[in-house]
């Protein structure tokens, strides 16, 4: 009974670890398109415009 509660736990931690993965992963691609855009409107500070711009590009957003 105690091995089953280590292994469930096991597998809690990997599923946290690979949301935080996937998490990181979607982050750094939304600045480098956020930091793209910013860029194209020769600025070098991003601003949530550029962000909008980048989710409405990838279709995320309306």
């Amino acid at each position: 009974m105690a091995q089953d509660f280590k292994n469930d736990r096991y597998l809690q931690m990997s599923a946290v670890l690979a949301l935080q993965e996937a998490a990181e992963a979607y982050m750094v691609c939304l600045f480098e398109g956020t930091n793209l855009c910013a860029i194209h409107a020769r600025r070098v500070t991003i601003m949530a415009k550029d962000v909008q711009l980048v989710g409405r590009i990838r279709g995320e957003r309306a």
